[in-house]
């Protein structure tokens, strides 16, 4: 006979807000943790129950060494169900907890995120990139990696104290390497494919980005396309990549908005399940 299944290991997490609020999960980015919401997460829990989620390889869930699947298995179980936001990096996890766990997810905020890289052998590239950073992050340490990643173009709209320095030191080298390496944008299939199944789920999702970000401004305008109707796109005047952090207010002022003027999916459709793409 062979072994039972092991049990999905659940993540590092924190809860905050009223037990009986409408529940909200929320993942952050690459070099974060839970506490780095910020604003965000104090506005949001006064009437809302947050479940905010440490992905593998940060913050309580340094010691997490988990492939994508896995990873995507883990934060479904410690996220449970609700309305899922999830920022640049955490972003594409929500999206792939949104894919293959469709009963999880009732509506989806993606912020500055994409669905991946469509080509195999870009893709493939990435993997190299992130494996090479991922060894340089441990050559010069934490501190030395971190000053480096905040002062990418990418994140210029930050202040030093949105940049929350203190909040990231909270990470390991090791675990930031091994995100890199299990949850890069080149270890993550690509999710383009699969995202018909949120239009045929009529799956709410807001797509926010910065306005000054046109990168990710154009790959924001690709997943609405590709979603569908039940999918519209939010640019924050005034802000970058990390436009929640940036441009608070503003940011949510129309999160709340769109949260009071949509409702999850009435029903799950078992046929928009399809293992094959979901991961």
């Amino acid at each position: 006979m062979g072994e039972p299944p092991r049990p999905t290991p659940l993540l590092g997490h924190r809860v905050a807000g009223p037990a009986d609020g409408t529940p909200l999960v929320l993942v952050h980015g690459f070099t974060q943790n839970a506490g780095c919401w910020g604003p965000v997460e104090h506005d949001l829990a006064v009437d809302h129950r947050l479940v905010l989620l440490d992905a593998p390889g940060h913050g309580a869930s340094a010691a997490a060494r988990l492939p994508w699947p896995a990873a995507i298995d883990a934060l479904a179980a410690t996220g449970g169900r609700g309305t899922w936001i999830g920022y640049s990096m955490g972003g594409r996890l929500a999206l792939g907890v949104a894919l293959a766990h469709p009963e999880t997810v009732e509506r989806l905020v993606l912020v500055g995120a994409s669905a991946g890289i469509a080509d195999a052998a870009e893709r493939a590239a990435r993997r190299g990139d992130d494996a090479a950073l991922a060894r340089h992050l441990l050559a010069v340490g934490l501190d030395a990696f971190l000053d480096e990643w905040l002062a990418q173009p990418l994140f210029g709209g930050l202040t030093v104290d949105q940049a929350q320095r203190s909040a990231r030191r909270a990470n390991t080298a090791d675990g930031l390497a091994a995100a890199l390496r299990d949850l890069g944008t080149g270890a993550q299939p690509d999710l383009r494919p699969a995202l018909d199944r949120l239009r045929r789920r009529r799956l709410p999702v807001l797509v926010v980005v910065g306005a000054d970000d046109a990168k990710f401004t154009a790959i924001g305008h690709e997943l609405v396309q590709a979603i569908g109707p039940t999918a519209s796109l939010c640019s924050i005047a005034g802000a970058g990549h990390t436009a929640h952090l940036e441009r608070p207010e503003p940011f949510l002022e129309a999160l709340r908005q769109w949260l009071g003027s949509t409702a999850g999916p009435t029903t799950h459709d078992p046929t928009t399940d399809d293992p094959t793409t979901q991961r």
